[in-house]
C-alpha cells in the first residue's frame, strides 16, 4: 500500500502562485497514474488534474486548465502541482491520489473511484 503526504499549502493573494508537493512512500509510484482533487468549503470533492505513470500524459479540469500544471519525479517518488494565476474560487483542501497498479503507465483518469490511495490533504486559501 502506498502512503501519500501533501505539503506546500498556505495563504496566497489572488493572482499569486503556490506549489504543492505530494510525497509517496510504501511502494514506488513510477508506473502509477496520479492525480489531484480538491474540496472547497461547502462543496463536493472535485477533480483537478492527473498525470500518467510515465509522465507523458496529463489532463486537467476545465476550471484549472492553463493555470495549474502537474509534474512528477519518479526517481524521488514525488508529484507536484504548480498553481499560477490563483483565484479566490481555488480555495480548497487539495488531495493527491494514486490509482491502482493494474492500470497502464500511460493511463490518466478523472474518476475518483479508480484512485485507491489518498493523502490527508493540504489547505490552499486564496484571499486578499
Amino acid at each position: 500500500q502506498v502512503q501519500l503526504v501533501e505539503s506546500g499549502g498556505g495563504l496566497v493573494q489572488p493572482g499569486g502562485s503556490l506549489r504543492l508537493s505530494c510525497a509517496a512512500s510504501g511502494r514506488t509510484i513510477s508506473r502509477v497514474s496520479m492525480g489531484w482533487f480538491r474540496q472547497g468549503p461547502g462543496k463536493d470533492r472535485e477533480y483537478v488534474g492527473s498525470i500518467s505513470g510515465n509522465g507523458v500524459n496529463t489532463y486537467y479540469a476545465d476550471a484549472v486548465r492553463g493555470r495549474l500544471t502537474i509534474s512528477r519525479d519518479n526517481v524521488k517518488n514525488t508529484m507536484d502541482l504548480q498553481m499560477d494565476s490563483l483565484k479566490v474560487e481555488d480555495t480548497a483542501v487539495y488531495y493527491c491520489a494514486a490509482v491502482g497498479s493494474q492500470y497502464g503507465v500511460g493511463y490518466v483518469t478523472t474518476l475518483s473511484h479508480e484512485y485507491d490511495a489518498w493523502g490527508q490533504g493540504t489547505q490552499v486559501t486564496v484571499s486578499s
